[in-house]
């Protein structure tokens, strides 16, 4: 672990070691992707049993990126309550904040961990989507598009669940007050990649002025956002 002139370790290799600590923790237990896949698939489930009467596919085109985006918010949910629960059951977060490591690092961290463990279940259940809800719809040639609002949109839900996450974490009823709490923060840029999902599914020419102005609303809702997360969260996780 490379180190400074006074022993103390880089701020790369303290947060190497925390994300390190977390994947090597997931990969052992797999309760939080388990927990987030099995769920996303519960709610593909109630989506297909709501839509069975649905037999005009221009319809589930037109509302299939809100679909997708209220799928992967409520999955993000479960994941980030369960995203501290190995460091408070055992003490751990308690040790990290004794040792002399910085605390943006450790946002940086958790919220990197969660970010590759959201991306995962959406490999996973992006795949399944597509078959259980698009199979028969002569989709756009624009449809790969929406790759571009869902790496903006889960970067952003990835940086501010980690804070709000933070905040909840010795709260009584955490479960239901981080989703008090992430469900409107989370708006504008659920609003913005709702748009610029859609937008992609559809293909309608003339609209990706909309597209593109879209997917740069959540931009800069993830740079704002995550640039505020990581100046507060020394204060949200010493409080």
């Amino acid at each position: 672990m490379a180190c400074s002139r006074t022993g103390r370790p880089s701020a790369f290799a303290q947060y190497r070691a925390l994300l390190m600590k977390d994947i090597r923790q997931e990969l052992r237990t797999r309760e939080m992707l388990t927990s987030m896949v099995v769920y996303a698939l519960l709610v593909l489930t109630i989506y297909g049993a709501a839509l069975a009467q649905v037999g005009d596919s221009l319809q589930v085109v037109s509302f299939a990126g809100g679909l997708l985006w209220a799928l992967i918010v409520f999955t993000s949910l479960l994941g980030l309550n369960r995203s501290f629960s190995h460091e408070t059951e055992s003490g751990c977060l308690e040790g990290i904040l004794l040792a002399p490591v910085d605390r943006a690092v450790i946002f940086l961290a958790k919220a990197t961990s969660n970010l590759l463990f959201l991306a995962v279940v959406e490999v996973i259940v992006l795949p399944l989507f597509f078959l259980f809800f698009l199979s028969g719809v002569d989709l756009a040639a624009t449809t790969p598009m929406i790759a571009l609002p869902l790496v903006v949109g889960t970067i952003g839900v990835a940086g501010v669940g980690t804070l709000l996450s933070t905040m909840t974490i010795d709260t009584r009823g955490r479960d239901v007050l981080l989703a008090i709490l992430f469900i409107p923060v989370i708006f504008p840029l659920l609003y913005a990649c709702v748009s610029a999902t859609t937008t992609a599914f559809m293909g309608v020419e003339g609209t990706f002025g909309a597209f593109w102005t879209s997917c740069a609303l959540a931009a800069a809702y993830d740079v704002i956002m995550i640039a505020a997360a990581w100046g507060l969260y020394e204060f949200v996780v010493d409080a």
